[in-house]
């Protein structure tokens, strides 16, 4: 489908944690039938398994492959969790501001920062806090464009100062954060103009 033939393009930029005869289903399909199994709902890899096993004659049309059964939920963990999330996010900002790009409209735009507690990341065993994450969101055309972890010891505002850094964010463009972030360094940091 030549509508994902960008995306692919920047998943196949993705480096493969596999050796080279493991590698039967090839990383960028299996990241993209990820994607699209949990777009629909799928929340699992056995969810993701069962996506691509109940559309595998749509999907090897439509890609021209020629898979004859899905891959195992194990293969599946062991491609995800093998991946360098570092890779994986510089291949989603790319895919997102291409997106950013094509859709938003002229004038200035606006981003929105947020922070979320990811559900279920937490691990008592290990004495691990919940993962926090803060994502920038860009209102006018509804995407998001970037995510970084919040570092466990710390809050959003060092995360929020590199995020914004890391985006390269256009002078006049507006950005809204959380209350927490009122603070002298915040609102001055080297990449915003300052206020008269």
């Amino acid at each position: 489908m030549s509508q994902f033939a960008p995306l692919l393009a920047m998943l196949s930029e993705v480096p493969d944690p596999r050796r080279g005869q493991g590698q039967k289903y090839k990383l960028p399909y299996v990241l993209l039938f990820s994607i699209l199994a949990i777009v629909t709902g799928c929340n699992s890899y056995r969810g993701i398994v069962t996506f691509i096993d109940v559309h595998r004659s749509k999907l090897n049309a439509a890609f021209g492959l020629r898979w004859r059964r899905a891959p195992a939920h194990t293969a599946i963990r062991y491609i995800i969790q093998g991946l360098a999330a570092t890779d994986v996010e510089a291949a989603f900002r790319q895919h997102a501001a291409r997106l950013q790009a094509a859709c938003a409209r002229p004038g200035p735009s606006s981003i929105a920062l947020d922070g979320k507690t990811l559900r279920g990341s937490f691990d008592n065993f290990n004495d691990r806090l919940a993962a926090q994450v803060l994502s920038a969101f860009a209102t006018d055309t509804s995407l998001v464009l970037a995510h970084i972890d919040i570092a466990e010891k710390s809050n959003e505002i060092p995360a929020a100062q590199t995020l914004l850094a890391e985006l390269g964010v256009p002078s006049g463009t507006l950005v809204t954060l959380d209350a927490l972030h009122c603070q002298k360094n915040t609102s001055r940091s080297p990449n915003r103009p300052t206020s008269p």
